[in-house]
């Protein structure tokens, strides 16, 4: 594991690579104004990490030895945020830094399972090292002179691949029981294997996860989700222990088997995709896929028994949307969402009289569409069906009428009662890929 040292390692530009121009602007302002104001700053973190891998940050951080209110009087643009670790963002534009002063050797407040409640006390750079989690986090880089500082051989086992936990692993993960996901997340990301160390006490404290708060737990599931490699962390989380009984969310998604579910493969690969695209994510649309294999069960199941397909299916969602408000309450931003897309499904195969143009019309026709072509890309429903809507969404007025007489002689649902039809001019819905939020 990670061990403390006294004096650290500098590397200069030729023996990693990373030059400042390779920051952001933002970044780069925000460090040479400390600087010139007397304070050390550095580049710090993921970003760091990511720059030695050839990869493109998502965020750049910045650890100083100027206390949070020197840092608001420097940046006019800033507020200082939190309460068990005091930080600062710095917006420049449409970036925003954060900013953290170099945390102490101590903590201030821990619970009796060793939680830390509160964690406000300053060091050293060396002690902000020691208190960072995994070695090739612990990563400086001074813009000035472009070196990387390492006090935790971090460059030695991003080279070797390896995540390893900084101190004794048992007592960061009481400290906070959320670097376990971390971990998981960040081995899968990065294709990094877990140290055997580091590894062989997160099955035992799994239980900590229990004891956060919800909020906190939904807002790492979706990191996970939307990490770039979502089935390769949630395939983590349940080889590491930290799935089942956890994540009341993934419970039913996850199999103690290593099944693999084909429409959830499908959906979180097309989020990857999307998010490599820098196209938008919508979640609810994202939760939809997550819990779908339990509502199409459930609803199998009653129309098998004899239910009609729409009853069917709003008992099956009833069912799965109880289940998740007694566990793991979801946004209801993000679970009205749901559960329209999931509502959806039980009209696409209504397509005579005027049942297809007043489909249209609803809002999140088109996230319904892009979720039924999951389905059919899994098996599940006949690609026909998708593809007639994809003809229909397109088509002219008499083209529609067309289309509408061939599902008809194909045997699709009738309508209940006789409906004027609509001559033309429909306008076609806005938009394409899934709906925002």
């Amino acid at each position: 594991m990670g061990k403390r040292r006294g004096k650290p390692r500098v590397y200069p530009l030729p023996q990693h690579g990373v030059r400042r121009d390779q920051l952001s602007h933002a970044a780069l302002r925000v460090t040479s104004r400390l600087q010139e104001a007397g304070f050390s700053a550095f580049v710090v973190g993921g970003a760091v990490r990511d720059l030695m891998l050839d990869v493109s940050p998502k965020d750049f951080d910045v650890a100083t030895n100027a206390t949070p209110e020197q840092v608001h009087h420097l940046f006019r643009r800033s507020r200082i945020i939190g309460r068990r670790f005091r930080i600062v963002h710095v917006m420049m534009g449409p970036e925003t830094i954060e900013v953290t002063t170099f945390r102490g050797g101590s903590v201030d407040d821990t619970n009796e399972t060793g939680r830390i409640m509160a964690d406000n006390s300053f060091g050293s750079q060396e002690e902000d090292a020691h208190r960072r989690d995994f070695t090739v986090n612990a990563l400086f880089y001074d813009p000035s002179n472009e070196t990387v500082i390492d006090y935790h051989n971090g460059v030695r086992d991003l080279h070797a691949k390896k995540l390893v936990m900084i101190g004794q692993p048992a007592r960061r993960y009481q400290e906070d029981p959320v670097r376990m996901l971390r971990a998981v997340r960040l081995a899968a990301k990065l294709g990094f294997e877990i140290d055997d160390d580091t590894k062989k006490p997160i099955r035992s404290h799994a239980h900590l996860l229990k004891k956060e708060p919800p909020a906190r737990l939904f807002d790492e599931l979706l990191k996970l989700l939307m990490s770039g490699h979502a089935y390769a962390c949630l395939k983590k989380l349940r080889e590491e222990g930290l799935a089942r009984g956890v994540f009341p969310l993934l419970d039913a998604v996850i199999d103690d088997k290593g099944g693999e579910d084909a429409f959830l493969k499908l959906s979180l690969d097309s989020t990857d995709a999307r998010l490599r695209a820098d196209k938008p994510i919508s979640v609810g649309f994202l939760l939809a896929t997550l819990l779908w294999r339990q509502v199409a069960q459930g609803w199998q199941r009653r129309c098998e028994a004899g239910e009609k397909s729409l009853p069917a299916l709003l008992d099956a969602i009833s069912d799965v949307e109880n289940e998740q408000d007694n566990d793991f309450a979801i946004p209801r931003r993000f679970s009205v969402t749901m559960r329209e897309i999931w509502t959806l499904q039980a009209r696409f195969d209504s397509r005579t009289g005027g049942r297809p143009y007043r489909f249209l019309e609803q809002p999140r026709f088109r996230a319904a569409y892009d979720f039924l072509a999951l389905r059919s890309e899994a098996g599940e429903v006949p690609s026909a069906l998708v593809e007639w809507w994809e003809r229909f969404q397109r088509a002219d007025g008499d083209e529609c009428e067309r289309l509408i007489a061939e599902a008809k002689e194909g045997g699709a649902e009738e309508p209940a009662k006789k409906r004027r039809r609509r001559r033309s001019g429909r306008r076609k819905p806005e938009g394409a890929g899934e709906s925002a939020e």
